[in-house]
């Protein structure tokens, strides 16, 4: 059983959009806390945003004003929602579920070149 499911990664050119979602299995709860951290070669594990069970945001400065994060608690799935995507984006980007548990996604791959 995978328990996190990630999908939406690919290749866009600089100034391009992607949409990542983020699927958990129905034996996690919908309400937790959800966030997407990104990692590119040779840099460490970067949190870009999180999303509470009541909604509440936030957003690493680097993504500020291009990315939005948004949660479907019926279909128990977080998207990342990333606009005016530039080279310096490209990584895996990883989607992770807090709880008395914490569940990790596999990752899905984000390039932006042109």
């Amino acid at each position: 059983q995978v328990d996190v499911v990630e999908s939406g990664g690919g290749l866009v050119q600089p100034g391009g959009s992607l949409r990542l979602s983020c699927e958990a299995s129905r034996s996690i709860s919908a309400i937790n806390a959800r966030g997407w951290y990104r990692q590119a070669p040779g840099k460490q594990r970067e949190l870009v945003a999180t999303i509470t069970g009541d909604g509440s945001i936030t957003y690493a400065d680097s993504v500020k004003g291009r990315f939005t994060i948004s949660r479907d608690n019926a279909k128990n799935t977080v998207y990342l929602q990333m606009n005016s995507l530039k080279p310096e984006d490209t990584a895996v980007y990883y989607c992770i579920v807090w709880g008395d548990i914490d569940y990790w996604g596999q990752g899905t791959q984000v390039t932006v070149a042109s």
